[in-house]
């Protein structure tokens, strides 16, 4: 059998179980429901709350739940922390179902406490970009209106001269800072707290604020086409859709792996009135080993929380966090110390571990999956992966948005040799359609707009009715993206129909620079372009119509943008373009033009 036939066979093995799992009787039934008006698939058997889902975390007990620095905490331990949290969110902060609560931090503890410690009341998390600055960070804080901070020092200080004016924010609780360190108005400011106030009350009880899936759950900004970024909003329900439908799929891939011999159901089904995936949670309680996985994307995206934290919660996996910024030496010994079995990064980060030189002098070996997400799966990629941890025994992609509550995709296995162009077939509960010109949907193989439907979609954005109306149509998620699907029914992204770039994994979409740039008073007018990197994916670029005898610096002008827009949204390339920008009759930029001429300086 050759390399193909093999791989082939490998591929239609793994779909199979993945209908079984899915099909009638399946331990991951999917039905067609109608959810908000809309006609969809669902599973049959699903959780109704993230709380319930923390409920379930309970099974895995005195098993070890998060690893950070020299701090080792449990299941039980953590729960027990949260359920202090949510307690004291209520009677210290006066937090109510729907209030928000925000978390500006790196990944730690407390962020993952001040999640589940808000959604498991019915309030709603607001994750902060932590790479946000000052004027980022109060747009943010202001229009979600969140009632209550969670913030670490680093963070803090970026906007403690700022956040008097804040009339919605009343308490603020400092992670690894006291009250007294700053200077807050007391009459006018929030009242300032250590975090250790939220945990002095463990418990092994449960909320019982009543929640419905529908319920708001969380608020993650991503950056907007006008300018200002949008709250996109994750319910209970499309959460718990992401959970289930990471859950299916991995289930497949470790029976697929372990060469299991499918007959009728492809396992232990959840009866239909069971709440599912209620067997995995057990399954996973009760088995020999556990999962370890490298937790290093962070908890303000979806991929951190959603897909990795919440995921981590339901199946028992050990989430060992790197603190601080992530190198590749932090990161090898954490897989060496901890014998790591699975990690998900953006591919600049698995593109960094994979370049780094002393990469050999570390046991890897513990190692079986590597995930990554936000571009194909190069071949130089997944060789340089196989290298480097010589235990893998398959590689994930994956495409989503935070509008799509992270995956809609996934390419595994024998996939990401068979079809490495493409970002693979859309998970359990998720429809795709291509759109064309006309508003038509289009058959396989022809390219427009890629569309999502699905549990797993936003029912909106925070205060923005407008942004919505014309992002989600009909139950259809606009994606901006361009790509097809082929005859089997893969995803091939193509192109991007929104003017964004994606810099190691981080979304900027253009005209936000390009808005910055045109109020420098030296400069006329302003493009922002990508620039192709080995490791990052793509640079930032910006061509620039100088004003005549103005005298503005390179530097200067990256300063300027830094002032109000997060580093990673800085032109690292400046082109000063003689004369014009070019622009059509209707007065678009001609970025193809723009593209094509010009030198890199």
């Amino acid at each position: 059998m050759s390399s193909a036939e093999s791989y082939q066979e490998s591929s239609d093995s793994l779909r199979q179980i993945r209908d079984q799992l899915t099909g009638p009787g399946g331990q991951f039934e999917v039905v067609t429901d109608t959810v908000d008006g809309i006609e969809m698939k669902t599973y049959k058997a699903r959780f109704s709350s993230l709380r319930e889902v923390a409920s379930f975390g309970l099974l895995h007990a005195e098993r070890e739940f998060l690893i950070f620095g020299d701090r080792r905490i449990t299941f039980v331990e953590f729960l027990a922390q949260a359920n202090s949290v949510s307690q004291l969110l209520v009677e210290q902060a006066g937090v109510a179902h729907g209030d928000r609560v925000a978390v500006l931090a790196q990944n730690s503890p407390e962020w993952c406490l001040g999640f589940w410690g808000t959604v498991d009341v019915g309030a709603v998390l607001v994750g902060l970009n932590g790479w946000w600055t000052t004027e980022e960070l109060m747009y943010g804080l202001e229009d979600s209106g969140a009632k209550v901070l969670v913030a670490d020092r680093k963070r803090f200080e970026r906007i403690v001269e700022q956040v008097h004016e804040l009339p919605d924010l009343e308490h603020v609780y400092l992670i690894d800072a006291q009250p007294e360190e700053f200077a807050v108005d007391r009459e006018s400011g929030p009242q300032l707290h250590p975090f250790s106030e939220l945990t002095a009350q463990p418990s092994d009880e449960f909320p019982a604020v009543p929640i419905h899936e529908s319920d708001p759950a969380v608020i993650f900004y991503t950056s907007g086409t006008t300018g200002k970024p949008k709250g996109a909003i994750s319910s209970h329900r499309s959460m718990i859709a992401n959970l289930q439908n990471t859950a299916c799929v991995s289930t497949a891939s470790a029976m697929h792996l372990s060469r299991r011999v499918v007959e009728g159901s492809a396992t232990t089904s959840a009866s239909p009135t069971s709440t599912a995936p209620t067997s995995t949670a057990t399954a996973t309680a009760t088995a020999p080993t556990q999962m370890v996985a490298l937790f290093t994307a962070p908890l303000f995206h979806v991929a951190g929380c959603h897909s990795t934290m919440v995921v981590g919660m339901l199946a028992g996996v050990k989430l060992v966090m790197l603190e601080g910024k992530f190198e590749p030496e932090k990161a090898l010994s954490l897989i060496e110390r901890e014998r790591v079995t699975m990690w998900s990064g953006v591919p600049t980060m698995v593109w960094r571990v994979c370049e780094y030189p002393p990469r050999h002098e570390f046991d890897t070996s513990s190692v079986t999956n590597v995930s990554f997400g936000g571009s194909p799966s190069a071949d130089e990629l997944l060789r340089r992966i196989r290298e480097t941890f010589p235990g893998v025994r398959t590689t994930t992609n994956a495409y989503g948005l935070t509008e799509s509550s992270s995956a809609a995709t996934t390419l595994s296995g024998a996939d990401a040799f068979l079809k490495p162009d493409s970002v693979g077939m859309p998970m359990p509960t998720v429809d795709i359609a291509i759109l064309g010109s006309h508003g038509e949907h289009l058959p396989p193989l022809q390219t427009g707009e890629v569309l999502l439907r699905g549990p797993i979609i936003m029912p909106g954005y925070w205060n923005k009715p407008e942004a919505t109306a014309t992002t989600v149509i009909d139950g259809w998620l606009h994606t901006g993206d361009v790509g097809h699907l082929d005859s089997e029914g893969y995803l091939f992204i193509t192109d991007r129909a929104k003017d964004m770039i994606i810099r190691g994994g981080e979304n900027i979409y253009c005209v936000e620079i390009e808005n910055r740039l045109v109020e420098h008073v030296a400069i006329a007018d302003a493009a922002i372009i990508s620039v192709p990197h080995e490791t990052l994916g793509e640079e930032v670029k910006a061509v620039l119509e100088i004003l005549e005898d103005a005298d503005v610096t390179d530097d200067e002008i990256r300063k300027w943008v830094a002032t109000t827009l997060a580093g990673f949204k800085v032109p690292t390339y400046i082109e000063r373009w003689d004369g014009k920008l070019p622009r059509n009759a209707s007065g678009k930029l001609l970025k193809n033009v723009l593209r094509g001429e010009g030198h890199v300086s």
